[in-house]
């Protein structure tokens, strides 16, 4: 019989044992855990600050407006010589970091302090672990102006213009075919900058969920397109490299990243859009990504739209379980199911691009960009087929085809409601053959040359409609 000193406790006093237990646990976690990784990447769009860990992290953040910096508390870990190197990872032309601080603030408390150019609307977040990654601490810091898609096309083109009290160097060689051999009379994305111009400024920036479907009064994108003499205008592209910063894509046997191929592919196919005309009207193409840095899905559907694309290429390099497996495809979405197994597989493999690059899933901006993922249209498939097959057949020209047909499934990139939409998967970057090829300097300039061929012969056949006048 138990003495008194013996007596079994209370309920309550076990369940007060078992909380208290439950928190030097929890504590006890966080302390052990160890700073894998850090990593920066920086964008006009915003800079992303990544922490990797083999333990979750706990931390509290502080946001001080004058002058802009984020301070934030990570608990449970003393400071470490891989935090330091948060230190030195910050650029100096970084559009929106001036600097990191990192220090004890208390035992088991490391403060953090990124000073920052400009105003900010920071969001700080964690990441389970997925693919290669362990547990993410995240911080994303966006300009308190959004960069708007169209303000940056324009600015990229006022670049370009040699200013009124210099001399305009002499022009280069064409080097594409439909180049016309002299300059147009007059700039149609010098118009559109003259316009914007001329109105007043507005009080803030528009956020780039708004604003972002095309005047209502515009016609619906069907096979009956208008003439070539309803479209003097500017022809614009958006070019999707896939992936990018926190999101490598697919990874070859020799350590090519499918992020930086797709890049390059992008990069040389938009020198040639710039310099090309179709039927009197010049060509101008707009990049989802230009730099090393994850782009939502959503977020480059919005994008085109914004800038009113007629046309969406996204450009990948496919990979598989096995090394055999080889050749180019070009998929359309479907709005049913995919047109085969292999075809679904890719694009529950590229839907997943927006958790390991990883997205705050508590953003009101994804709700937005969610809700513009289920906007497709019978015309807009229909269009997007017709470019993805003029697209694969180029490309069949120089290099060997997976499929001899478009392939179509749920891609979330290729949901633009208004835009004919493809995805061109390169060739097998798991394939130590096809890594090969997508590395050189002339596959890539091959392929560029293909997807121009095929963009000009869409085009040739499928005049784009009058856009309307209100942007």
């Amino acid at each position: 019989m138990p003495t008194p000193s013996t007596k079994p406790p209370s309920r309550r006093a076990v369940l007060q044992m078992g909380s208290l237990v439950l928190l030097l646990g929890t504590q006890q976690i966080a302390r052990g855990a160890t700073i894998l990784a850090v990593r920066v990447w920086p964008a006009p769009e915003y800079s992303r600050v990544t922490i990797e860990s083999d333990g979750a992290l706990v931390a509290k953040q502080f946001f001080v407006t004058t002058p802009p910096r984020l301070a934030v508390d990570i608990e449970g870990i003393d400071l470490s010589p891989a935090l330091r190197e948060l230190v030195a990872k910050v650029k100096p032309d970084d559009p929106n970091i001036a600097g990191i601080r990192v220090g004890q603030n208390a035992p088991g408390v490391v403060r953090l302090v990124v000073d920052l150019k400009q105003a900010a609307l920071p969001q700080v977040f964690t990441l389970p672990p997925v693919a290669a990654y362990q547990h993410r601490l995240v911080f994303d810091l966006y300009p308190a102006a959004p960069v708007d898609p169209l303000e940056a096309l324009i600015a990229e083109r006022l670049r370009e213009t040699p200013s009124a009290d210099k001399a305009a160097p002499p022009a280069p060689t064409p080097t594409v075919a439909t180049r016309p051999s002299t300059p147009a009379e007059h700039d149609p994305l010098g118009d559109l900058i003259a316009q914007r111009a001329q109105r007043p400024a507005p009080a803030e920036a528009p956020p780039p969920a708004v604003a972002a479907a095309p005047a209502p009064a515009e016609p619906p994108r069907t096979g009956n397109r208008a003439t070539a003499t309803q479209t003097d205008r500017l022809i614009i592209v958006a070019l999707d490299p896939g992936h990018g910063g926190e999101d490598p894509g697919a990874i070859g046997p020799a350590g090519t990243r499918e992020k930086d191929v797709v890049l390059r592919v992008a990069y040389l196919l938009r020198d040639r859009i710039n310099a090309t005309t179709v039927g009197g009207n010049p060509m101008r193409a707009y990049l989802t990504r230009d730099g090393d840095y994850f782009v939502p899905l959503g977020t480059r559907v919005q994008k085109a739209r914004r800038v009113q694309a007629d046309l969406f290429v996204s450009i990948h390099a496919d990979a598989f379980t096995t090394p055999e497996a080889r050749g180019a495809s070009v998929f359309a979405l479907s709005q049913g199911g995919a047109s085969s197994t292999a075809a679904r597989w890719l694009a529950n493999k590229e839907n997943q691009a927006d958790l390991v690059g990883g997205i705050n899933v508590q953003s009101k901006d994804q709700h937005v960009q969610r809700a513009l993922l289920d906007m497709s249209t019978t015309a807009q498939i229909n269009d997007s087929l017709k470019l993805g097959s003029v697209l694969l057949g180029e490309i069949g020209g120089m290099a060997k085809l997976h499929k001899p047909r478009v392939e179509q499934a749920g891609f979330a990139v290729l949901k633009a409601p208004d835009i004919p939409s493809v995805l061109v998967e390169t060739a097998f970057i798991s394939n130590p053959e096809e890594e090969r090829r997508l590395r050189s300097s002339a596959y890539q300039e091959q392929l560029a040359d293909a997807l121009m061929r095929g963009i000009t012969r869409y085009f040739a056949k499928n005049p784009p409609l009058a856009r309307s006048r209100s942007v």
